[in-house]
Parts: structure tokens; sequence; C-alpha cells
């Protein structure tokens, strides 16, 4: 994964360049790739991958660095260098603080959880997210959902976007936003929550431009006016506020900007919140214009309490040991079915010389019946102890003894997730816009 922890925002949004098709040309190009979900946000670019046996680990790895420098134009050298990768329960652990806003720029924010929600709806719509994907996203969610309700965690209502309109608030010489004129740049849903924000906070004059065309049907159902080519510049060259949300490839370029603004007598506030820039980071430089990004508002992001913070804590690492418990418990359960049909093989073989002796008679059905009475109970401290040294790590210990005693060989699905194999690639390694 790559994140703003760990590299610059710049490389991050270079490296989630193409992240769209990833998942699923690294499950056509690659065996050692059976699942694959995308969580790409504005500061993190993170694939969550599911490898078929531990040792498989390492060529899923490549693969997804091989897609992502093929997609991204950067050498795979460099793609590997900027990913760290986390398997087992540390990808647990991380995804859970991830969608609870923990692992956040501006911790606690909630647009994470969605972020975590969509990526995995996106996954399933393209096929790409295996069983076990599905399982771990949906636990994350549920997660979130339980730090958001039983913690004060997130409760002020900070978002990257909130707190870049606190920033632009405090450069403002008018910190009225009623009276603000605003441009806002997307139609996505970082778009529609900056929308939300901006109406909190009385600003009525919001302007929207798509470079795809898609303003009209935004602005139908959250307000606004919508632009097209002809009119970006004129409300930009009125704007107080214009607000970058789309990360296109086409973005508003300096010499550009400061030819339309050349007679705008009004400073001006870009706000650019798209990893891969909707504004030229020089604009920064022309007279009269502010600029703010992700960087600023990383700095200016303010600290949750701690006792908030280790509450969330609490709850996201009692979460990932639970989960982990589960699916281990869960692993074993090829043995378990292949004990129980390796005995019940047996019972059959033994009543078929009763009948053959005795026939089908009352006399026979009884002792059918003691027979797999005795054998339920026989199964059941086995199968009980299965589960218990599955939730130690020990279900290999457990499948070498069934193979050492009855000669049984377990056969593993597939597709199963392992400790190892949850997430090839680090998720940590990969943050974006």
């Amino acid at each position: 994964m790559a994140t703003h922890a760990d590299i610059d925002l710049e490389t991050v949004a270079q490296l989630s360049n193409g992240s769209s098709g990833i998942a699923t040309n690294a499950l056509t190009g690659s065996p050692a790739v059976t699942g694959a979900v995308v969580l790409a946000t504005c500061n993190r670019y993170e694939i969550y991958g599911e490898a078929p046996h531990p040792d498989d680990v390492e060529a899923a790895r490549a693969a997804l660095v091989a897609q992502i420098s093929e997609a991204s134009g950067l050498s795979e050298p460099l793609v590997s260098r900027s990913f760290s990768t986390r398997t087992g329960p540390e990808v647990t652990q991380h995804l859970f603080a991830v969608s609870a806003g923990l692992d956040s720029a501006v911790v606690g924010e909630r647009e994470i959880a969605g972020q975590v929600r969509r990526a995995l709806i996106t996954a399933q719509h393209e096929g790409t997210a295996s069983a076990g994907l599905v399982r771990l996203f949906q636990a994350a969610s549920k997660t979130a959902k339980d730090v958001g309700a039983q913690t004060a965690l997130g409760s002020r209502g900070l978002s990257i976007v909130s707190v870049a309109l606190d920033l632009a608030t405090d450069l403002s010489e008018n910190p009225d936003w009623s009276s603000k004129k605003v441009v806002v740049f997307g139609t996505g849903a970082y778009a529609g929550a900056t929308m939300a924000l901006l109406r909190e906070r009385g600003c009525t004059d919001i302007s929207v431009f798509s470079s795809s065309g898609r303003a009209e049907g935004f602005v139908a159902t959250r307000g606004g006016t919508a632009l097209d080519d002809d009119s970006l510049n004129p409300a930009v060259a009125a704007a107080d506020v214009m607000i970058g949300c789309s990360g296109s490839d086409t973005r508003v370029e300096a010499d550009e900007l400061a030819q339309v603004r050349a007679n705008s007598p009004q400073p001006l506030i870009a706000i650019d919140l798209a990893l891969t820039h909707d504004f030229d980071p020089a604009v920064g430089e022309l007279d009269g214009v502010e600029l703010l990004t992700l960087e600023s508002v990383r700095l200016a992001a303010p600290q949750e309490q701690a006792e908030s913070l280790a509450q969330a804590s609490s709850i996201v690492n009692g979460a990932a040991t639970a989960f982990e418990q589960e699916r281990e418990a869960r692993s074993v359960d090829s043995a378990i079915v292949a004990l129980r049909r390796h005995t019940m093989n047996v019972l059959d073989a033994e009543m078929e010389k009763v009948r053959a002796r005795h026939g089908c008679t009352a006399a026979a059905e009884e002792v059918e019946f003691a027979l797999r009475r005795m054998v339920k109970q026989l199964l059941h401290v086995p199968t009980v102890r299965a589960r218990e040294l599955a939730a130690n790590g020990q279900q290999d210990e457990y499948v070498a003894a069934l193979e050492a005693l009855y000669g049984i060989t377990v056969e593993q699905p597939a597709a199963r997730p392992s400790a190892q194999a949850e997430c090839p690639v680090d998720h940590r390694g990969l943050e974006s816009a």
C-alpha cells in the first residue's frame, strides 16, 4: 500500500493512475491472484489481494506491481519500493483501523468508511472480490459503525473537506460564506460532500464544472449552477473560492488562470483536494491567489482526544482479533468434513454387512440408529477440538494428525484465504486522493 504516512502525495497520485483496471487485469493475468479490492482515496492507494497459498504471495505481489507499473508508467522497481506489504492478521488490523478513520490524515473522519464500502461494491461488480475479501471488508464496515456508535471519535464531524474549508475561512478577508461565490470542479462523491458542507456554512452561490459533462445531472439533485466550457472562465473570474475534487486529466494551469483573473478585483482561494491535482501547483505563486492542498489539510488537522482514540483502538483491536479467530476456525471446516465423511463411510460399510446377514429388519434399523448416534457422539469432541486448535493457529497440526491416524487426506478449497495470503500488497504503501 502507498499512503500519506509513508510517501509524498505526488508519488501516491502517480501510482494510482489507471487504478480502475488493476484488480481485473491482475486476476486475468496471474494465477497467483485469486481476489483483489482496490481502495483509492484522496491520500491513499491500497490493494487488498488474496493468493491461493502462502507460497504464492510473492508471485501475487509481483503481478500487482507489474500491473501498477504498466498503468502508471512508473518503473517496476520504483513501484515496488513505494509499496509496503502486509499479510495475515496485519491486513485485518490495518483495514479495520482505516475504515474507522484511525489511519486518516484527519483522524476520526467518517468519509473513509463510505470509501471502504464503495471499494468492495466496485470489486463485487467487477467480479474481483473473493469470498474471503468480501467477509474482510464487510467486517471492516461493521467495525467502523461500532466505533462511530460507541465512541466520541469523529463527533465533531471533521473531514478533509471541513478542515480545508476551515483553513479557507481563516485566510478570507470576509469569513461569511453566504457572500462567497464558489466554483467546484468534479461531480463525484467528494464533490457531493463538498457541496453539502458549503450549504451548511451558508454558501448559496455554487457553480459546478465537469470535464466529462456531468454537471447538469449533478446539480439537478444537489442544487447549484452547472457550468460548461463557455461559462467556466467567467465563473472562475468572479469566484472567491474554487475547489478541485475531480482528479481528471484536465487541470487548471497557472498561466491560464492568470489570464482569466487578470481583471478580477477580489482575491481567490484555490482548494485542491484531488490527489492528481485539479490545479497546477504554480497557481499558488500567482498574485491574489492562495492555494490549499491535501498537505495543507494534513498539517492543519486537529488532534482527537486521547480517550476517544483509546476507545476506538480498543474496538478495532477486539474486532480484528475476533475476525481472525473466526477465520482460523473456518479454515478447519474441510478437515471436519473429511473426518465425518471417513467415519460415516466406515459406518455405512459395516451396516451393509449387517443388512447382508440379517436383511432390512427392524433389528437392523435399530442397530443402525444406535451406531449413528454413537458416531455422532464420538465426533463431537474432535470437532470441538478442531475449532479450538484453529483459533490458536494450530489447524495444520490437526490436519497432520488426521492424516497420520486415519490416512485422511484433507483437500483445501482452491481459493481459501490464508493468514499469509489475505493481502499480498500492503495497503499502507498506497494512499491517494
